[in-house]
């Protein structure tokens, strides 16, 4: 089942408040300039991993998502549990919605 915008923001929030508070500082901090809110950036971020085949992929659960800030942009990692052999993977830091 692919995943979807509450999947990645359920994910943030199981990293800890402070990942969810750099994502929405990140946005609300911007102010008066526009940054991709919270749920634009979980929207997106669900899209990019369905693209890569995770949202289906039934051997992976998406156990907690990592957001930093980095200046103008976020960077976030998603912690995967590759279930069959039960390993923790970091998928690579993406990037971006600055």
């Amino acid at each position: 089942m692919p995943f979807t915008r509450e999947d990645i923001r359920e994910s943030v929030e199981r990293a800890g408040d402070a990942h969810w508070k750099a994502l929405r500082d990140h946005h609300e901090d911007a102010y008066p300039a526009s940054r991709p809110t919270p749920g634009d950036v979980c929207k997106a971020e669900a899209e990019r991993l369905n693209e890569m085949g995770l949202g289906g992929a039934k051997e992976f659960e998406l156990v907690e998502t990592r957001v930093e800030r980095l200046g103008d942009n976020v960077r976030l990692t998603h912690v995967l549990s590759y279930k069959p052999l039960r390993l923790r993977l970091l998928t690579e830091p993406f990037t971006g919605y600055g």
